[in-house]
Parts: C-alpha cells; structure tokens; sequence
C-alpha cells in the first residue's frame, strides 16, 4: 500500500509519445545491430552457451548454466503511456516480464530502470514502483532493485532475469510449414493511445486497452510450453507484421495473415478509418515494405492496424495444425483469450502477406 495519498498528475502531459511506439523504428535498429557481436561470439570462452542473443535477435538472451538449466535476460522500458502512475507502473512491468514468457520461461527477479523528473512528487513515483512490484510478484518473481536518474521526460521498465529448459524454449525460428498461427491479444493500443492524445478515444474504450496491456502472458506462455510448441514471440512495438516478418526471417517461411480474423480492441478500427496512425507505425511500414505483400481487397484501416505498434501486446506462436485443438483448450481453461490469425508457409524468400 501507498504511505501517501498519490497527487493528480498526468504523466502523458511530460511526454511526446509512450510506451512501445517510443521505440526506435525496427529498420533503423537492424540496421544499427548488423553484424554486432558475432565476432564476441566466435571468440570468447563460454560463447557457445550464449544459446539466444543478437545473432539471430531473438526476444531475449539466453544464456546455457547447465545441460537442463538455461538463465534468461531481457530489459524494457518507454515514457509513460496513460496518465496514472500506478497503472503506468503496471503496464511498464508486463511489456518487459513479456519478453521472459516469449521465451517460454519462468520470471525470477526485476530490477526497475527509472527516469524521473526532479520535480515529480514522491507519492507519484512510489506508485510507479508499487504497480511494477505487483505485477512482478503475479509474474512469480520479486521486485528486487533498480537504477533511477534523473530525466525531465519520465520513463520506466524493468530488467528482467528468468530460467527456462533449454529444450523447451520458445524461439522466433521456431515455426514450420504447415503450422497454424494463434494470436492471444487483440490489437489496436498504438491506435487507441494516440487517438486519447488527439482527444478522440472514449473512456470505455481505452479502458479496454489499458485491461489488455496490464495482463500478463505468463499463462498463455505456460500453456504453449506445456504442449510443446517451440515458435512464439511476443507483439510489441514493431506491430504484429514486423515481429511477424522477424519469426518468418528466423525460421525461413512465409507468414500469411487473414485479415478477417484479426482481433481489434473497440475503437481501434474507426479511429485508423479515421487517419489516425502512430510514428511508429511508419517505421514499421518501412521495415516490412519490401518483404509485404497485400491483396488488393484487404481495406487500408485493417493495413493499419497490421502495422500498429502495440504496448504489452500477445503472444504469436506456430502451432501444428494436430496440437491446434489441445492447445486452444488449454489455453481457453486458464483464461487465455486467443484467435487463430494465419498460417505458416514454405518459402523461398522469407515474408509476411496480408489476405482477405
């Protein structure tokens, strides 16, 4: 509980854009990672056991300990992307402990990385830190340090440290041919957030987004574990196609998308009908335009919402089509909302394509 009463402030107001569409664009990433740490790689002692890192990206490090024991290193962190502190907290904390689960792994420990302006009351960051300390506790792990300086522009996020089998991690390169592709959130946080900021988004709706982004992959990530399914990734600010095209490049197939059966939160269509689009949704319409193909009859706002960047968004695993049903089941019993959204194909150039 809060020692103090937390003052009304709305951190949105410090900011010029939040959460995961603050992140630098996917193509300018790429391009800024090429060729970094392969030669680390070849060597230093111990590099073999690096088992997930740069090369290829993957959602996290990993690092081998022990033949059945591998440790699992990630770190997140944006501006704040609704105005309540403690709800900002919460959110922060389930988009950096996500990377962990997209890894099919088990949370042990988070450290904060915090920006804090001097000015900020201290009740305000103490319920930043109290909503991230929640959701790492339900994650299975303890808030157990951190970092802060001091920064005029507030952000906050987490390095998260996890364990996993090494056996049955979940990949990027993990998906085949013939594989089913179930996604476990709706889309549509970067279209809803930005149209709060134009003053166009209801109340109802946002609230929805702000349900969506504070929940935790922790059981979706248990379950595809549980059944053996070795391809997922998580949807976050590269949108659903870029970190599509990224396990497409990993496992050098052809992700093909049905644009009817993609889930969208209330609102997130009409506002993109609307012209509504995040910065950093054209960075990601650059990193994927050489590798996208879009049928003529897919409409522009369902292109849109494909490229949204998205907050705390879901897991995107390949699932053969034989465990499909078990899978959905399992994943239905422990609350777990999901959509099968497309198909995995062969290929002889990795991509990703929008059908209707």
């Amino acid at each position: 509980m809060l020692d103090q009463e937390v003052p009304t402030i709305r951190l949105t107001e410090l900011t010029t854009c939040g959460g995961c569409a603050a992140k630098l664009g996917a193509d300018a990433l790429a391009e800024a990672l090429s060729g970094l740490g392969i030669d680390d790689r070849l060597d230093r002692p111990g590099s073999a056991d690096l088992i997930a890192g740069l090369d290829p990206p993957d959602d996290a490090a990993v690092h081998l300990v022990a033949p059945d024991l591998a440790v699992i290193g990630t770190l997140d962190f944006f501006p704040p992307i609704v105005d309540d502190p403690r709800t900002f907290g919460e959110i922060a904390a389930a988009n950096a402990l996500s990377d962990v689960f997209a890894m099919g792994g088990r949370v042990l420990f988070a450290l904060s990385i915090a920006a804090i302006p001097e000015a900020m009351p201290t009740p305000a960051f103490r319920a930043i830190l109290d909503g991230a300390a929640s959701n790492v506790r339900e994650a299975g792990g303890i808030l157990a340090g951190g970092h802060t300086i001091r920064d005029p522009e507030p952000k906050y996020g987490l390095a998260v440290i996890g364990v996993a089998k090494p056996d049955r991690l979940l990949r990027k390169g993990g998906a085949k041919p013939g594989d089913v592709l179930l996604l476990t959130k709706p889309l549509g946080t970067g279209l809803l957030v930005s149209g709060r900021r134009r003053g166009r988004t209801s109340d109802p709706d946002l609230d929805a987004a702000i349900g969506s982004m504070r929940s935790l992959n922790r059981r979706a990530s248990e379950v595809l574990v549980e059944h053996g399914v070795r391809g997922a990734t998580d949807i976050t600010g590269f949108g659903l196609l870029g970190h599509g095209l990224e396990m497409a490049r990993a496992s050098g197939t052809r992700f093909v998308f049905d644009t009817k059966a993609l889930p969208a939160l209330d609102g997130a269509l009409d506002l993109a009908r609307a012209g509504v689009e995040t910065g950093g949704a054209t960075h990601n319409r650059r990193f994927v335009a050489s590798s996208l193909s879009v049928a003529g009859s897919v409409p522009d706002e369902v292109v849109t919402l494909a490229h949204d960047p998205q907050t705390s968004g879901g897991l995107l695993a390949a699932i053969s089509p034989a465990n499909l049903e078990a899978v959905l089941e399992d994943l239905r019993a422990a609350g777990v909302s999901t959509w099968v959204v497309g198909r995995v194909e062969a290929a002889a150039t990795a991509g990703v394509a929008l059908e209707s």
